[in-house]
This record gives structure tokens, sequence and C-alpha cells, in this order.
């Protein structure tokens, strides 16, 4: 059994994406679905990054914003929640829970200028990196629901839930 990790700390997530992916396959199988291999296609987009312009028809996904060996942010998109996957985490009005509205209400443990906070959704796609897991919509919500879960638990991000669930 390995040692856990202090939240946060650790190898990056770019580093760790395919590992991330396997083990996933392995807690999907413990639940009884089975994922072929290849099931998960990983995307990763090392910032500065261009967001994507669309969720690929027909699939599903977990989404992960990282900055150095830091997780900012895991989320989940359902194969019709477009904007979500796209813009929504880009622009702090756009959603409830956004990264971008998380990254303004903590804008100086990330050094933002009065520019950054201008257009922040400018300032993560120059600084922060994003890994996309995306799998079939044909495995359903409850799969897709554990896959966040199951990263949220492995990476520990900052921006996730309300202050007043945190632990500490």
């Amino acid at each position: 059994m390995s040692e856990a990790l202090p939240p946060n700390k650790g190898s990056t997530v770019i580093s760790n994406v395919e590992q991330i992916a396997r083990d996933f396959t392995t807690v999907a199988r413990l639940a009884g679905v089975e994922l072929p291999d290849g099931s998960i296609l990983v995307e990763v987009l090392s910032a500065p990054h261009v967001s994507p312009t669309k969720l690929p028809a027909g699939k599903m996904g977990v989404y992960v914003f990282a900055k150095g060996g830091e997780t900012l942010k895991v989320g989940k998109v359902g194969a019709k929640s477009n904007a979500r996957y796209t813009s929504q985490h880009y622009n702090p009005g756009s959603a409830v829970s956004t990264l971008a509205a998380s990254i303004l209400s903590d804008a100086g443990a990330h050094s933002l200028t009065g520019d950054d906070i201008v257009d922040v959704g400018n300032w993560i796609r120059t600084h922060v990196d994003r890994v996309n897991f995306l799998i079939d919509k044909r495995f359903g919500r409850h799969v897709l629901a554990l896959f966040e879960t199951f990263v949220q638990c492995r990476l520990n991000p900052k921006y996730e839930g309300f202050k007043s669930q945190a632990l500490a």
C-alpha cells in the first residue's frame, strides 16, 4: 500500500495521465464495468493552451485544470454539455462553480495583475494546463460520476466543493 500524499503535492497531473486512465479502468472493473483497452481518450493541453472548440460527438468526460504540481479543478461533462466543456470555466459569470470564478476569488494566491483579473480566461489559457479524459457516452452517467470522483480523490483539487465542506 502506498503512503498518502498531502493535498496537491506530488507529481504533476501531466506526468500521470496515462496511469490515472489505467487505474480508473481497474476501478470501473471493480464496480462491474468493463472498459475495453482504448476506451479512455486522453488529451493533454499544456499551457499555453487553446480551449476545446467542441465536445466530440458521442463522448463525455472528466477534465482537470492544473498549474505546476497543483491541481486546481476537476469536473465532468455529459455528452450534451458542450458549453461546460468548451467555455464556461474560462468565464467567471457563465455558470456556477467555474475555475475562473475560483481563481478570481483567490487572486492573491495567483499573483494576478489588473489585466489578468479583467481577462481571467486568457490567464487560464496562458498559465494553466488542462487534461481531458474522454469516454463514450454509452458507458453512462454512473461511470462518469465514478470517474470524476476517482480523479478528485486521486488529485485533491484546490477548488472543489464549498469552503464550508473542507476538512481543513
